[in-house]
């Protein structure tokens, strides 16, 4: 007997943002590239930053289960964090590839964001940010950090 699909999303509602988070996302669709999109924080505080991120990646993922992020680019975080009436676990890595952050659904679905560093000027930063998040671009994440040095 099979089990009925789980609908993790059914009756959870994600508290709504206190700040709109600096975030370009490639359309819904089939996925190119090494990254889903671009995520600029204002900080490198990830427990300050990650709650209004979950806030808006929910409505494509669902409920957020798991962030991924490279540690030595981030302030130390705990392993787990309070999100509405959640926890979501943060995943501390050695080798997760740098300046990128995997957040993860309920449901599996995931998205891969580069993170463009916060002290990244403005005109640098939204170059980045429109070029990791263009459909159809495939540029590595190296590539992608130095179109914000063209700006």
């Amino acid at each position: 007997m099979t089990q009925p699909d789980a609908r993790p999303s059914v009756g959870w509602k994600e508290p709504p943002p206190q700040h709109t988070p600096r975030l370009r996302l490639k359309p819904k669709g089939p996925l190119t590239g090494r990254v889903d999109g671009a995520w600029w924080p204002h900080t490198d505080d990830l427990e300050a930053e990650v709650p209004d991120l979950l806030a808006v990646l929910s409505v494509r993922l669902g409920p957020i289960s798991y962030v991924l992020y490279k540690m030595t680019e981030w302030v130390k975080a705990r392993t787990k964090m309070p999100i509405g009436d959640r926890f979501v676990r943060l995943g501390g890595y050695q080798r997760q590839p740098s300046n990128t952050v995997e957040v993860q659904g309920l449901g599996g679905r995931k998205v891969v964001l580069l993170v463009v560093p916060a002290a990244t000027d403005p005109e640098g930063a939204h170059a980045i940010m429109m070029a990791a998040s263009a459909p159809e671009n495939a540029s590595s994440v190296e590539d992608l950090l130095a179109a914000g040095d063209d700006a």
